[in-house]
């Protein structure tokens, strides 16, 4: 089976934060095509905790972005309770507000740490990097 034949349709793409500007900032920085040789990207938009729970339970999810910043669930406890708790977890990138919470983001168990303001090169990089390991992350716009 070739590559493009066991490739999936679409990557499905979490996005966690209580703040909608947040969740279009992380789609309009990622876009649907983010590498040639990635699937387009389908957003899940989600708002609250139990929302995400229930995605990563049912499965189907390749990649999950949470925001740090959310309340009351933030995203980096989210982050350590979905790796705890699912197996196999996707990836997951966590937004963080302040550089001192570097070190919460290694407890959380997150694979890519971005900060806000979003800054749409690097999280391109950290995405490409995450489902494309060894690849040149130069993201196609």
């Amino acid at each position: 089976m070739s590559d493009a034949a066991s490739r999936p349709a679409t990557l499905k793409v979490l996005v966690y934060s209580d703040d909608v500007t947040v969740r279009d900032r992380v789609q309009a920085a990622l876009g649907t095509t983010l590498h040639p040789d990635l699937p387009p990207i389908e957003y899940v938009e989600v708002a609250t905790a139990a929302v995400v729970l229930s995605h990563l339970d049912a499965g189907g999810i390749d990649l999950v972005i949470l925001d740090g910043e959310t309340a009351p669930a933030g995203g980096l406890g989210i982050a350590k309770q979905l790796k705890d708790e699912i197996d196999p977890c996707p990836p997951v990138v966590v937004i963080i507000g302040r550089p001192d919470d570097r070190w919460l983001a290694s407890w959380s168990r997150a694979e890519a740490v971005v900060s806000h303001p979003i800054d749409p090169m690097k999280l391109g990089r950290e995405v490409v990097r995450l489902l494309l390991p060894g690849t040149d992350p130069a993201p196609a716009r």
